[in-house]
């Protein structure tokens, strides 16, 4: 009985262990400051659930994820594209800032402008907004 009782606590640990430290990489993004999860099925039904800390976890109790996004402050555009694989395909300029629609190694897609676009990155002044598919909402 014993030595069941520690094979089973044995299993445990290993099981929380591993979930731990798969958690990070279940992320779209480094966390900047706080982290954005989009839940449904479309951007008409889109609920935004906004976490400051633990988002890995918190994505684990969520339904329906269609779409993460962060903020990040002193952003480089250049060095974050190169970190998730992207390329810029659609360049906007707006009054107070820069809207970069790109492709990218991210889960989530949408047709936009008729191009498959899986990263918005929205970029004012030395901050930014980072999002796969599209930054749901605004900015």
């Amino acid at each position: 009985m014993q030595l069941l009782r520690l094979f089973f606590l044995t299993i445990s640990a290993v099981f929380v262990l591993t979930v731990i430290a798969f958690l990070p990489q279940n992320l779209c993004f480094e966390s900047g400051g706080a982290y954005t999860f989009y839940c449904g099925t479309s951007s008409a039904d889109c609920k935004v659930v906004t976490v400051h800390n633990f988002a890995a976890a918190a994505k684990l109790g969520l339904k329906d994820v269609c779409g993460e996004s962060t903020d990040y402050e002193n952003f480089d555009l250049e060095s974050f594209l190169k970190s998730v694989d992207g390329k810029v395909v659609i360049k906007e300029e707006f009054s107070d800032g820069v809207n970069y629609y790109c492709t990218a190694n991210l889960p989530y897609s949408v047709n936009l402008y008729d191009k498959e676009i899986n990263l918005h990155v929205a970029v004012r002044g030395d901050t930014a907004r980072v999002a796969s598919p599209i930054i749901f909402g605004g900015y």
